[in-house]
């Protein structure tokens, strides 16, 4: 079924969105003043994609894909998969995102069965799995993006416990190693969780109001959580965290790739991410939503991280970012004025334009992308052409390890 097709995604309009980025991507007024968090684009149960073909047909993507998956997926992908493996997303993140981690696929199906079996509704804001499928994801930022990453190591570690006298507490507790730290914090009452950050944000609280503390910072991002999730005789304690995980400052371009039981928390900016087509989420704090110690301490890798930083492998005009995920693939085009690329595609692949207006052609068949409309879908079998019609940069989405 090769061709190509306009696709348009799915808003999520979670509460930590920002205001303007993605309805400048879409080309759409804010009137009602709504946070946009999140574009989809995909195939996951709870995004509803639309495709225009070129002859007037407008058909659900999941619609397409199960009425014949062998054409639109190719024979590979439908075999191994059964449907679209991954799920293309913008993100921009206003507000601090919850501290989270993701099962392993294994785990994923295990533990998705046995709250199955438990009778826990699919709806419940107690469930921990929604699927059966892991979550590893890549996300690639679109400007300056903070974020926290995994444990810091043990020496970095030890000196940001030794240098925040309110956690000096931990320091003998870390000695017997990540795990008894990190279940310490997790599971402590929350009266004591209370009586150890109140200091703590009592001293630093005053220095971020009074723009005291830069990004750089943990006690800027303390600060801005403990105003942002604050309940009444409750401390958050993902605070703790935030001393804890390696804390990132990314550049336009540059990508980090969040393997199963790697803990990470968004903080601020907007990122192009790919990741399997999931929603299995289990939180640790920096959130209003249902935090399961047990579960997430069952999934969390609590060793010393090594922050990957990856700017992509350069082929021809293209770079790609790869990672060990079988799922999916990320590469970007960065296309100056009347250049031209070809890409080919053996499998669905969707495009997303972030800046720019480029011309994607195939066999007589045009679609502009360009604010407003900036996605499409290749299928199998496609080798389309791709004219920047002025300076552009176009995401492109495929699966990864194909023969």
């Amino acid at each position: 079924m090769a061709g190509i097709a306009r696709l348009s995604g799915t808003v999520k309009h979670y509460d930590w969105g920002g205001f303007e980025f993605i309805p400048s991507l879409l080309n759409v007024k804010n009137t009602d003043g709504k946070p946009f968090a999140e574009y989809w684009l995909g195939a996951h149960p709870l995004a509803d994609c639309v495709i225009a073909f070129p002859d007037g047909r407008i058909r659900n993507l999941r619609d397409v894909f199960s009425e014949s998956p062998a054409d639109t997926l190719g024979a590979e992908v439908s075999s191994k998969y059964g449907g679209l493996p991954y799920l293309l997303k913008v993100l921009d993140v206003k507000d601090m995102l919850s501290i989270q981690v993701h099962p392993s696929k294994q785990a994923a199906k295990r533990d998705f069965d046995e709250e199955n079996l438990m009778g826990v509704p699919l709806t419940s804001p107690e469930r921990n799995y929604k699927d059966e499928n892991h979550k590893p994801e890549l996300l690639v930022a679109i400007g300056e993006f903070w974020l926290l990453h995994g444990f810091k190591q043990l020496i970095a570690l030890r000196q940001t416990l030794t240098n925040t006298r309110e956690l000096q507490f931990l320091l003998p507790i870390l000695d017997l190693g990540y795990v008894e730290m990190y279940r310490k914090v997790m599971e402590m009452p929350q009266e004591e969780v209370n009586t150890i950050l109140q200091p703590l944000l009592d001293r630093i609280i005053p220095l971020y109001k009074n723009d005291k503390l830069n990004k750089s910072k943990e006690d800027f991002w303390a600060a801005r959580a403990a105003l942002s999730f604050f309940q009444p005789g409750k401390i958050d304690r993902g605070i703790f965290s935030i001393y804890l995980f390696n804390l990132i400052k990314l550049k336009k371009g540059q990508a980090v790739f969040q393997d199963a039981g790697v803990p990470h928390a968004y903080l601020e900016g907007q990122n192009v991410e790919i990741m399997a087509n999931s929603d299995n989420v289990l939180r640790g704090g920096l959130t209003t939503k249902h935090v399961d110690v047990h579960q997430l301490i069952k999934h969390v890798k609590c060793e010393p991280t090594d922050v990957e930083i990856l700017n992509g492998a350069k082929h021809g005009d293209t770079l790609v970012y790869k990672t060990v995920a079988p799922d999916f693939e990320l590469a970007a085009f960065q296309l100056n004025e009347a250049n031209t690329t070809t890409i080919k595609g053996d499998t669905a692949e969707i495009l997303l334009l972030i800046e720019g207006k480029v011309e994607l052609s195939y066999e007589g068949n045009m679609i502009v992308l360009e604010k407003g409309n900036p996605s499409a879908i290749l299928f199998p079998g496609t080798a389309a052409t791709v004219l920047a019609i002025e300076p552009s940069l176009v995401y492109k989405a495929t699966v990864a390890n194909r023969q």
